[in-house]
């Protein structure tokens, strides 16, 4: 989910004095929070299952991608080959 910038930008001092409130924020509203030091970013926070979710994402679409280059070259498998290597 996209930042709001109005709620989702924090300086580093908050961060310090209430870490649980920026915690819970990230992983309540579902978004990353940036956090910042003298007015530039320097790191992201983001709840726990929104990263996981974006890891499962991240690789299938490294996997459609890397199906879609085999594809290109020619890089194919006949139907009855594959159900019989998963045994189906």
């Amino acid at each position: 989910m996209q930042p709001k910038f109005s709620e989702d930008v924090i300086p580093l001092s908050d961060l310090k004095v209430n870490p649980g409130k920026v915690v819970n924020h990230a992983k309540d509203s579902h978004r990353p929070v940036l956090v910042t030091s003298r007015g530039r970013g320097i790191a992201v926070l983001q709840g726990l299952d929104e990263y996981e979710k974006n890891i499962e994402e991240l690789a299938f679409t490294k996997a459609i991608a890397k199906g879609m280059l085999d594809i290109k070259e020619g890089n194919k498998s006949n139907i009855d080959d594959v159900k019989a290597r998963l045994g189906l």
